[in-house]
């Protein structure tokens, strides 16, 4: 059995579902780019192939292992993009949350039955059909849950809001020992760089009370004074637009001390290390070109807090 647990974004991981690039179905036709950044390399000719991905998060895996993690991978659908694991489900505490998604995506669920199938069906929970949450908009930071979101006109209005607010209740129903946070974020489904798709392309809290954020991906500029003050001006490090673009703020922690990071996010990655962190580099840019990076990659399933 895999005993679920998880209470933020950087305790020593344990387990985690990697997603795959194999099969992932290639360049998908204009009208089913559901994000501005993909639409924007289909139109450019420059979308991702599959034998530039697959060595991409291959390369994840090895640093994964590296440091003693059980790395679960999705089984394989044919001409499926399985790659962001991250927004099908999450973890918090002892239970697995089943989100619910877009409809082009339902499958991807399917693909890791085989991990599920391995939780006590006691802690696996499922989303009501009227409330909409992604993992990439979910960061539980010990007794808080950041949720990234949309009020109800932008996420009718948009198709790259993902989270409502009728998530941020089911979140506060179920887990009422925390305190929900929403953060209201910039949206646009035509381009990426004045668009954060889910709360980890905006923002990312690190070990040791540090974060990374891009301020103007929140439409509330009373949420950036809250992360501001919750964080401390030495512990942040706040990204370009560009870096948001390429998505800076989307690394993804081993532990409090250690990060796997984009080789050519130097601005940030240097600041990581002169702040203590170990930064494991790894080439991820086409992965990237379809909004999602590192984090959006990783389902964790077990962390073990640290001394």
């Amino acid at each position: 059995m895999i005993e679920l647990n998880i209470n933020n974004e950087f305790d020593k991981l344990e387990q985690v579902v990697l997603g795959t690039a194999v099969s992932f179905g290639g360049e998908p036709a204009i009208e089913d780019a559901y994000d501005p950044k993909s639409l924007e390399h289909i139109l450019a000719g420059t979308f991702p192939k599959e034998a530039d991905l697959v060595p991409e998060m291959e390369a994840v895996q090895i640093v994964l292992r590296k440091y003693g993690v059980e790395v679960f991978r999705p089984r394989v659908i044919d001409d499926y993009n399985q790659i962001f694991t991250r927004d099908i489900a999450f973890v918090i505490q002892n239970k697995m949350v089943i989100c619910n998604m877009l409809e082009e995506r339902a499958q991807e669920i399917e693909a890791i039955q085989h991990v599920i199938g391995q939780i006590d069906p006691s802690n696996i929970i499922r989303m009501p059909a009227h409330a909409y949450l992604e993992g990439g908009d979910v960061m539980p930071v010990n007794d808080h849950i950041f949720v990234g979101c949309a009020d109800e006109e932008d996420f009718v209005k948009y198709t790259v809001a993902r989270s409502n607010p009728a998530g941020l209740e089911f979140l506060e129903a179920t887990f009422p020992d925390y305190t929900i946070k929403g953060f209201q974020l910039v949206k646009s489904d035509k381009d990426p760089r004045y668009n954060a798709l889910h709360l980890d392309c905006c923002f990312q809290p690190l070990g040791r009370g540090h974060a990374i954020m891009f301020t103007h991906g929140f439409k509330n500029q009373e949420d950036v004074a809250f992360l501001r003050q919750y964080f401390g001006a030495n512990k942040l490090f706040e990204i370009t637009r560009e870096e948001m673009y390429e998505m800076n703020s989307n690394v993804f922690s081993i532990s409090d001390s250690v990060v796997i990071s984009e080789k050519n996010f130097t601005r940030l990655n240097n600041w990581m290390e002169s702040k203590g962190f170990t930064v494991e580099k790894v080439a991820y840019s086409e992965t990237a070109k379809m909004e999602g990076l590192l984090r959006c990659s990783t389902l964790p399933l077990r962390r073990t807090p640290q001394n």
